[in-house]
């Protein structure tokens, strides 16, 4: 018999980080700060934004007991979406007045958009609110270790049409990064799938793997055209 997503969702069940729980191969990434993704993202012109009065959060669900079997949990954001549609992401959204919080939200979100139970993962960090000023997005990635895999995939492809599991060996894989450049910013990006994995989640990404150490040597100095590549890609996105 097949497996089955969760029937419900524990709203206030397992929103309490615990550090002390991660994996030793995840323990250098504790201390990531929302400030160092927004410097692997890379400056645009200088904008005078005021942050959005509402924050997300998201889920960076990191599965395996080495780099050697480490996956993560992405999503592909539907075309038809008004924020950010077609973009590859990690289960996330908005926080609302009922979560508790914002672990919480983000253990929430993933139930909503992949049908993930959370009582299979261990929150283990908040790297802080990342404030990206081109959209007034207010960010907060929650690190978690996926201590036991459970089935996931499209809950509403209204929302998230695409939901995959994929070994972060793929993201390391050098042949597999690239650094996208529009007028006078670049910033990191990733080919996956037919796929183009850039913005917020390119950036947590990278500094993830900055921090840790696993990056390695990739071309940094081919800059792609930002519009072009992501027209050329799965993405779909209705607008850069």
């Amino acid at each position: 018999m097949a497996e089955k997503f969760p029937v419900a969702d524990s709203p206030g069940i397992n929103t309490t980080l615990m550090p002390e729980n991660a994996p030793e191969w995840l323990r250098s990434a504790l201390h990531v700060t929302g400030e160092d993704v927004v410097e692997t993202i890379g400056k645009r012109a200088q904008q005078d934004v005021l942050p959005s009065p509402k924050s997300a959060a998201v889920l960076m669900l990191l599965g395996g007991e080495s780099l050697e079997d480490a996956t993560v949990l992405l999503t592909h954001r539907s075309p038809h979406l008004r924020s950010h549609s077609g973009q590859i992401a990690f289960p996330g959204g908005k926080i609302d007045p009922t979560d508790v919080n914002l672990v919480d939200a983000a253990l929430r979100e993933a139930w909503e958009e992949t049908g993930l139970d959370r009582t299979s993962v261990t929150p283990l960090a908040h790297w802080g609110e990342t404030f990206v000023p081109v959209r007034r997005n207010r960010i907060n990635a929650v690190l978690a270790h996926w201590h036991t895999a459970c089935p996931v995939g499209v809950v509403n492809p209204e929302e998230a049409d695409d939901v995959f599991v994929l070994p972060v060996e793929q993201l390391l894989d050098p042949a597999n990064r690239l650094s996208l450049a529009w007028d006078q910013w670049t910033t990191p990006a990733f080919r996956i799938n037919g796929y183009i994995i850039w913005g917020f989640t390119a950036a947590a990404l990278t500094t993830l793997f900055n921090q840790t150490g696993w990056t390695r040597e990739w071309d940094q100095t081919t800059h792609w055209d930002l519009h072009e590549t992501i027209a050329g890609s799965r993405n779909n996105e209705r607008r850069v």
